[in-house]
């Protein structure tokens, strides 16, 4: 029986690629989204290739869609075997600017998402005694950067709650937990997190507004210029996710390119996969 896998935010990018990727390697995947109006570029290519794919509803910011999703992969085939945490949503904007609305959205989205998804599956993981569990952070869930404070505190909550849980979920088990870090990304994702920050009223106001406009001309600096060693295809990210998956041993943590390595190293250099902390951690409490 195939392995199936649960991918959250497919509609685009990372995640849809991740979803043909995946159907192509032998899984059966169950691809969600939270509009399913954004599914016809995937259903085009389900027909065209001929995939195991099945399209579901799902909103990373509502449980009940959470375990509507869940439990119905589960009554169709009485197993889940892994779940790829891949929504997520841009957001570059001052604390002080930010609105209520904007901060309890960009924290639900990229942080209770995963608490949310996780703890759909656990119970089902934990029952068949084996499973695996993908988050797709970002090198902004290690490295805090500018004007992405908020984003990059979500990130961080997720790192913490996937790293915490890595201590005692992974050996009584057998569920695997990693976060894959990839830095910039040639996506929709990165087009529409710029475009949110550029429009709409959104720039930076007062003091702050020479310092975002020196933080903007550097992003797009850097892109123009080291494009192919900065940014990354969707389709890059998702076979460091699909090598994740087919490891026997996954670490805790993975970055996806050379670029992103650099970027952490000061951050990473004394445990670069995490599987030191998970142990130095299961030592002192367990």
């Amino acid at each position: 029986m195939k392995q199936n896998v649960l991918i959250t935010g497919t509609s685009t990018g990372v995640g849809f690629e991740t979803a043909i990727l995946f159907a192509n390697n032998g899984y059966k995947v169950y691809a969600t989204m939270r509009n399913l109006k954004k599914a016809n570029a995937l259903k085009t290519k389900i027909e065209n290739d001929q995939l195991d794919i099945e399209i579901l509803q799902l909103d990373v910011t509502d449980i009940t869609s959470i375990n509507a999703a869940v439990n119905k992969i589960i009554n169709k085939d009485g197993k889940l075997d892994i779940l790829i945490n891949n929504a997520g949503a841009g957001f570059a904007k001052t604390t002080e600017q930010a609105t209520e609305e904007e901060i309890r959205w960009v924290t639900e989205v990229n942080y209770h998402g995963v608490i949310f998804c996780t703890q759909a599956v656990l119970p089902f993981m934990r029952k068949q005694k084996s499973g695996q569990i993908i988050t797709i952070t970002s090198v902004g869930g290690l490295v805090g950067q500018p004007f992405n404070e908020l984003y990059c505190g979500a990130k961080f909550g997720a790192e913490g709650f996937m790293e915490a849980l890595a201590t005692y979920i992974s050996e009584p088990f057998n569920i695997k937990i990693t976060c894959v870090e990839p830095g910039g990304i040639s996506t929709e994702f990165m087009t529409s997190a710029v475009n949110k920050t550029i429009t709409e009223g959104q720039l930076a106001t007062g003091e702050y507004v020479p310092i975002f406009e020196k933080y903007m001309a550097g992003l797009q600096n850097r892109a123009n210029q080291n494009e192919n060693s900065v940014y990354q295809t969707g389709l890059e990210v998702a076979q460091e996710i699909l090598n994740v998956a087919k490891t026997e041993n996954p670490p805790l943590r993975v970055r996806t390119s050379d670029w992103a390595e650099k970027f952490c190293k000061l951050k990473t250099s004394a445990d670069s996969d995490g599987t030191k902390i998970v142990a130095q951690i299961k030592e002192s409490y367990l």
